[in-house]
């Protein structure tokens, strides 16, 4: 169902970074650039954390993030849990 889907501001996207990675310097230059997956979810590519976007909200906890990080894209739940 399309509704399930949620719009996150492109120009949002292009400045949120994922917390654990920019805190690293194993990630090159940019660390911490997210994805935008299955329009409710953002991957950081850098480390495989996933931050679930409820409400149009992206959930940039590193609890949340990282309670994701070992589930497969394609099995992220859409839409996210609300819990």
């Amino acid at each position: 169902m399309e509704e399930t889907k949620t719009k996150v501001n492109p120009e949002l996207l292009e400045i949120l970074r994922c917390p654990v990675a920019v805190q690293s310097t194993e990630y090159g230059d940019d660390p911490g650039r997210l994805t935008l997956v299955h329009d409710c979810w953002l991957v950081c590519e850098d480390n495989g954390y996933k931050y679930p976007i409820r409400d149009g909200i992206p959930v940039m906890l590193v609890e949340e993030g990282e309670k994701w990080k070992d589930t497969a894209v394609a099995d992220l739940p859409v839409p996210p849990p609300a819990d």
